[in-house]
């Protein structure tokens, strides 16, 4: 396991992080988690090391550096999930584990109380690619880190604002399969027309440049703690 030094030092405030700075936001360069719960469970099965690119009352964005160390969903004999049939997807037995970020690094964005974060995604050389809403529950603030649950459900944005639904045959089968109730499927439904007028009117993030900036390129990639999987208690959601 990955030194978690980095994440830790966060959580007790001696890197100027939630607890650090006075105001309840991390400053920039703070590397915190960004995890998610296993949808119908308890633990988190998806835990993302993250360097915090700006967090104030109207936004928290967030930097996924190539090459870090990720928590992941796989299933117990090791084999990846995305490769498995959609009829057994999520219910053949499943374990986590660790595989590093690859490609090009994605910056998420995501407004308090909103069900839905916007990652944007570029191609090898800043050639941007693409807006992607992830439809999600609101994101819960600890001192360590944001945690959320999946919605199955997403969007593309494209750069000319087109726009479409993405995995709607998962989040059908999720449905099928009990990972989400109808008070849930409608939520996300919900949330995924919100996000739809956002986007129509152009509105942020979508319309503050996000895809024109870059990364700092001192930030160290960072590191994933031995504790990723701790159940820390929730100041705020």
């Amino acid at each position: 396991m990955a030194d978690g030094g980095a994440v830790r030092r966060v959580r007790r405030g001696e890197t100027g992080g939630a607890t650090g700075n006075g105001s309840g936001f991390w400053t920039p360069g703070s590397q915190i988690l960004w995890r998610y719960r296993e949808n119908a469970g308890t633990g988190f099965h998806i835990a993302r090391p993250v360097t915090v690119v700006r967090d104030d009352a109207e936004l928290l964005a967030v930097w996924l550096a190539p090459g870090t160390e990720c928590v992941k969903p796989v299933f117990a004999d090791g084999s990846a999930v995305r490769e498995e049939p959609l009829e057994s997807r999520y219910t053949k037995p499943r374990t986590v584990g660790h595989g590093r970020w690859l490609g090009t690094g994605v910056l998420k964005l995501a407004r308090p109380g909103e069900p839905w974060s916007v990652w944007l995604f570029w191609e090898p050389g800043w050639h941007f690619k693409n807006w992607y809403v992830n439809l999600e529950q609101p994101l819960a603030r600890w001192d360590g880190g944001v945690d959320s649950e999946d919605y199955f459900l997403d969007i593309a944005v494209h750069p000319d604002r087109r726009w479409e639904w993405l995995d709607e045959d998962e989040f059908a089968q999720a449905q099928q399969d009990g990972l989400m109730d109808a008070t849930k499927a409608a939520a996300a439904r919900a949330a995924g027309r919100s996000a739809v007028e956002a986007v129509r009117a152009w509105r942020a993030p979508f319309s503050d440049g996000w895809q024109h900036w870059r990364p700092d390129p001192a930030w160290a990639v960072p590191s994933l703690p031995e504790d990723w999987d701790r159940t820390p208690a929730h100041v705020s959601s």
